[in-house]
């Protein structure tokens, strides 16, 4: 009689959509979930606990045995207790120091590791994805905002208190507009959707633009995608906001570039399905500030962010954890 084959449960929690899907050891989604994460209505813990608890049922039902899951979340993760300390914004702010870990272990029986989403990302590209077989792979997601995951020497790197990666909040422009951070002129500013969607929104209202007609006549209803369709339609204030977009992003890979030294860099999320036409144009950019050996040694890449794929994190942080664990202070 053979044994059940192993599988994980990987989650992704968004700000907007929650993805959940089992997971083989080797990466292949076996089968994915999405729903409305809802922050702040009381009842994203709730949805947590009722998706993992669906997906653990599935895997018996598919005579799988369930090994662990693994929860990419964004914000502070204290990863030894497996809890989100803090989210920017406070936009997770009812998840803030619930011991999710801990919860969801209860409910499925197995161990459960929670880590930030970026990071996770990181991990499932490292793993699975294009970074596999490099000893160096950062991954560079741009969503709302601006976050990153960096793996140096085959370890991922969290920083003393846990805030490595925040590369959205390398300043690009020292006089340039207050970021939530405390800071000033960071490059979340210029290339996160919510930000881009903001600043159009303010500006409408005084310049020329087609951007409310594409919004179907609502200036609330401009997105980032908005704006990238009003700059390849040729719209004089979508244009300038996309060149800027282009050379921020540009000078956060050169920083990225010649600080770390990577082998691989994947540049993924929301918003990179709109970046696809103008990758030449970014690597260009990317190309004024970097130095020329540290880039002609990177390999980069620019991938669509789906949640489907982005579970494949989860997966990768219960192996790597399991692993650090396992090795201790070695790893």
């Amino acid at each position: 009689m053979t044994s059940a084959r192993s599988v994980l449960v990987g989650v992704d929690i968004g700000c907007t959509t929650l993805g959940g899907g089992l997971v083989a050891p080797d990466g292949t989604v076996l089968s994915a979930v999405q729903a409305p994460t809802r922050p702040g209505s009381g009842t994203a813990v709730h949805t947590i606990l009722g998706m993992v608890t669906d997906l653990a049922a599935e895997a018996r039902t598919r005579g799988l045995a369930l090994e662990a899951v693994g929860v990419g979340i964004p914000g502070l993760v204290d990863t030894e207790r497996g809890m989100l300390l803090t989210s920017a914004g406070s936009v997770m702010a009812d998840l803030h120091r619930v011991p999710l870990a801990e919860r969801i272990s209860a409910k499925t029986g197995v161990p459960t590791f929670v880590d930030n989403d970026v990071n996770a990302i990181a991990l499932g590209q490292w793993t699975f994805g294009l970074g596999r077989g490099a000893t160096s792979c950062i991954v560079l997601a741009i969503g709302s905002a601006l976050g990153a995951g960096i793996i140096l020497e085959g370890r991922l790197v969290r920083g003393k208190s846990g805030y490595a990666g925040e590369l959205g909040h390398i300043p690009i422009d020292f006089d340039g507009p207050a970021c939530p951070c405390g800071g000033q002129g960071c490059l979340s500013l210029y290339v996160g959707g919510q930000y881009l969607a903001a600043e159009a929104r303010r500006r409408v209202a005084h310049e020329p633009s087609s951007l409310i007609a594409l919004a179907g006549g609502e200036a609330a209803a401009i997105t980032a995608e908005t704006i990238f369709r009003g700059a390849a339609a040729g719209d004089g204030l979508a244009c300038s906001m996309v060149d800027r977009a282009c050379r921020a992003l540009g000078a956060g890979l050169a920083v990225t570039v010649n600080g770390l030294n990577p082998e691989v860099v994947v540049v993924t999320g929301g918003v990179v399905k709109s970046l696809l036409p103008l990758q030449r144009e970014i690597l260009g950019r990317t190309a004024q500030y970097a130095l020329a050996d540290s880039l002609a040694g990177t390999t980069i890449h620019f991938v669509p962010g789906r949640k489907s794929q982005t579970v494949i994190g989860g997966a990768a942080l219960v192996l790597y954890e399991r692993a650090r664990r396992t090795a201790g202070a070695a790893y």
